[in-house]
């Protein structure tokens, strides 16, 4: 018995994420503002664009990062067995930008983490034995129970982004309707 890389996208982006948290703590909370989005963007610093998408890799505690690899290394390999490397990538960035986007134009806090993409990978794992033109029960109980909690959390004054956990649940929703069935690698 050999072991198998099995899902590289996966693998990749948790040890990302680790090597992140480690080497921030390493450098004195240094590395951090490369990882966070801030409530504006400094539009012609390449490094502050950045962070639009980079801030998925930084985590607060190692309980955050622990929190968000547990649902990562579960669901990101059948994400990635469904629907390819490829679209792994590109859904994992996407919503990266996107959440940090809305943050940046609607809220005044920083946002680091992967929780966005953690709820992402959530909703989309819902459609993983779905025929095309079906909506799944599994999705609408999925949805109504972890997009439903957010909402209620949001309530709530608190240091976690739900609207990053609501944003990442969106995006996994229009990439379970519209990928579908579909696999490229």
């Amino acid at each position: 018995m050999r072991i198998k890389f099995n899902a590289p996208v996966t693998l990749t982006f948790s040890l990302l994420c680790t090597v992140v948290y480690f080497g921030n703590i390493f450098f004195l909370n240094n590395l951090i503002p490369f990882f966070t989005v801030s409530d504006s963007v400094n539009w012609s610093n390449p490094f502050s664009i950045a962070t639009l998408v980079t801030h998925s890799l930084g985590h607060a505690s190692v309980e955050h990062l622990l929190g968000n690899l547990t649902f990562i290394l579960l669901l990101g390999p059948i994400i990635e067995e469904k629907y390819g490397s490829s679209n792994t990538v590109f859904m994992v960035i996407f919503t990266a930008l996107v959440t940090g986007l809305v943050n940046v134009f609607f809220f005044n806090t920083g946002l680091l983490g992967a929780s966005g993409i953690v709820f992402m990978f959530i909703l989309l794992v819902s459609f993983t034995n779905v025929s095309s033109g079906q909506i799944p029960v599994t999705f609408i109980l999925v949805a109504t129970l972890f997009v439903g909690k957010e909402v209620l959390n949001a309530l709530q004054e608190n240091q976690i982004s739900e609207t990053a956990h609501i944003i990442g649940g969106i995006c996994g929703s229009i990439f379970g309707f519209t990928l579908g069935s579909g696999r490229s690698t």
